[in-house]
C-alpha cells in the first residue's frame, strides 16, 4: 500500500505542471488525499472491515468531492486532477498510471449482479466529465475524450470521443509505458470533419451551377 502511494505522489508531480514540489502535493491536493484515503479503506475492505471501510469512503467524498467504493482495484501511479465529481463505482478495476480528470464517472448501467463496471487498462487517460458506463474493458494506452460517454469495449491505443462513445483514432504503434500522453484537448471531432466535406462540396455545386447559368445565357444571346 505504502509503495503505490509512493508512486500516486510521485504521478501528481509528473503530471501536473501546478505541482511545484511534495509537499505541496501532499498538503493540497484532494485527488492525492482520496487516494490515500481509498487505499487505507481498500485495505480496510479486504480484511472483512467492510463498514468502516465503506464510512471512510463516505468521508473521503465529503472531504474530497471525490467517491470511490472501497472495493475498487486500483494499480500504481493513479492520478486523479483536480477530481471534483468523480465517481468510481465498486468492481471498477484500474491498472498502472491512470489520469482521471475532474467530473468523470466509472460506472454501470443497470442493477446487475457481479462484474458491472470498467475495466480501465495501463496509461490511460478518461477527460473531464467523460462516462464509461459498463462490464467492458478499455485497452491500454488509449483516451477517452472529454464528455464521452462510453458503452462498448476500447480497443487499445485508441482515442474515443462522442455521445455515444466511439472509436476515432487508432495506432497500432505500441505507446511506450514512460510516456503518458495527457492531451484531452485537441481530439478528432469526425462530426465537423463531415460538416466541412459537405460545404466544400456543396461550395463545389455552387460553382458548376453557376457555370452553367453563365453558359446558358451566353448560348441563348
Amino acid at each position: 500500500m505504502f509503495r503505490n502511494i509512493k508512486e500516486d505522489l510521485k504521478a501528481a508531480l509528473e503530471r501536473d505542471p501546478a505541482a511545484r514540489n511534495a509537499l505541496e502535493v501532499i498538503l493540497c491536493y484532494p485527488g492525492f488525499h482520496a487516494i490515500v484515503m481509498h487505499r487505507i479503506a481498500h485495505w480496510l475492505y479486504n480484511h472483512r472491515l467492510k463498514l468502516i471501510a465503506r464510512l471512510l469512503s463516505h468521508c473521503n467524498r465529503f472531504l474530497t468531492g471525490i467517491e470511490i467504493h472501497p472495493a475498487v482495484k486500483i494499480g500504481k501511479g493513479f492520478f486523479i486532477d483536480h477530481g471534483m465529481g468523480v465517481v468510481i463505482g465498486e468492481t471498477t478495476e484500474i491498472g498502472d498510471n491512470v489520469t482521471i480528470y475532474q467530473g468523470a464517472t466509472l460506472g454501470g448501467t443497470g442493477k446487475e449482479s457481479g462484474k458491472r463496471h470498467p475495466t480501465i487498462g495501463n496509461n490511460v487517460v478518461i477527460s473531464t466529465g467523460a462516462k464509461v458506463l459498463g462490464p467492458f474493458r478499455v485497452g491500454d494506452n488509449s483516451k477517452i475524450g472529454a464528455g464521452a460517454v462510453v458503452l462498448n469495449e476500447v480497443p487499445p491505443n485508441s482515442t474515443v470521443v462522442g455521445i455515444p462513445g466511439r472509436v476515432v483514432k487508432r495506432d497500432n504503434k505500441r505507446v511506450q509505458d514512460v510516456h503518458i500522453d495527457l492531451d484531452h484537448v485537441s481530439l478528432p471531432d469526425p462530426v465537423n470533419q463531415a460538416f466541412r466535406r459537405l460545404t466544400f462540396r456543396l461550395l463545389e455545386l455552387e460553382q458548376k451551377v453557376d457555370e452553367m447559368e453563365e453558359r446558358l445565357k451566353n448560348e441563348a444571346l
